[in-house]
């Protein structure tokens, strides 16, 4: 009736918590991991703590500034993207005490607790489903791999599948894509000049896939009899467009809830069995791809 706002800093000299967690992901323009941190904040939410958000922009630099910062208002966690981060995150995180929840591949060195699933073995086996749907000659987009370990694992399951299903292992197949659909297409354009009997496109990025079938139709190609795309994420925008893109399913907003769920008995001290979580990917054929055999 009067206004009053507890003062939770004060309250946290004598209870010794804030129940504030920090959260940073890589940037604010992906809604894959805006839907990584809707998972978290449900569970927070309703455990009483509130989620404070920064984005590095794909910075480890950027990155050691937040998480110093989450750390000088005294948050009870951590959550970060990803596992490359600079040698002094690691270090004052560790020297810190304060539980740290990891978005990342089961594989790896991991600061405390990690929740994911394997971006090597998804691209592997996308790489598989695009040879079993007869196509030989697959172009590959990442996103750019600077300090993002999970684009680079994408990149490593496809030239792994490349090599295990006898593809085409053509380097100019290959390609860094800022994230953008007016990037993929003109990457598209400059692929298809220099590599006109390319038959699929594999982009670590739903959004570089949308991109990538808006310059297909542009341009004239039927999809997937001409070219076929495949993508990464399942994102929304993968089950609208049409052809619909064949994807790797992730389940965002479960792994973001798993993640707050073990940062939360971390703090409680409660003994966890598994700091490292798999929680697995599904390959999701749509029409952008034949019928595999």
């Amino acid at each position: 009736e009067v206004g009053y706002i507890p003062n939770r800093i004060a309250g946290s000299l004598s209870s010794n918590h804030t129940r504030l967690i920090g959260a940073i992901i890589p940037t604010f323009q992906s809604s894959v991991a805006t839907e990584f941190a809707a998972g978290m904040a449900g569970v927070l939410r309703q455990r009483g703590y509130q989620l404070l958000l920064g984005s590095s922009d794909f910075s480890t630099t950027q990155e050691e500034a937040l998480v110093l910062g989450f750390l000088s208002h005294r948050a009870d966690g951590i959550y970060l993207t990803g596992t490359t981060h600079t040698d002094r995150t690691r270090a004052v995180l560790r020297q810190s005490g304060v539980p740290v929840v990891e978005i990342a591949s089961p594989g790896g060195v991991h600061i405390d607790l990690a929740v994911g699933f394997s971006n090597g073995d998804a691209a592997f086996e996308m790489t598989r489903h695009l040879a079993r749907c007869g196509y030989r000659k697959i172009a590959f987009f990442s996103l750019p791999t600077k300090e993002n370990e999970r684009q680079v694992e994408r990149l490593s399951g496809f030239r792994r599948g490349v090599v295990h299903f006898g593809l085409d292992p053509d380097p100019e197949l290959v390609d860094e894509v800022p994230m953008d659909l007016g990037s993929a297409g003109e990457h598209l354009a400059r692929l298809l000049q220099r590599r006109p009997q390319v038959d699929a496109l594999f982009c670590a990025s739903d959004l570089l896939a949308a991109g990538a079938l808006f310059e297909c139709q542009r341009l004239g190609i039927a999809v997937p009899d001409q070219i076929g795309i495949a993508g990464f994420d399942d994102i929304e925008i993968a089950g609208r467009v049409h052809p619909a893109l064949t994807t790797v399913h992730l389940p965002h907003q479960q792994i973001g809830a798993r993640a707050a769920h073990l940062l939360l008995d971390r703090i409680a001290g409660k003994p966890i069995d598994s700091p490292v979580v798999d929680m697995g990917f599904r390959i999701v054929a749509r029409g952008s791809t034949r019928p595999a055999r």
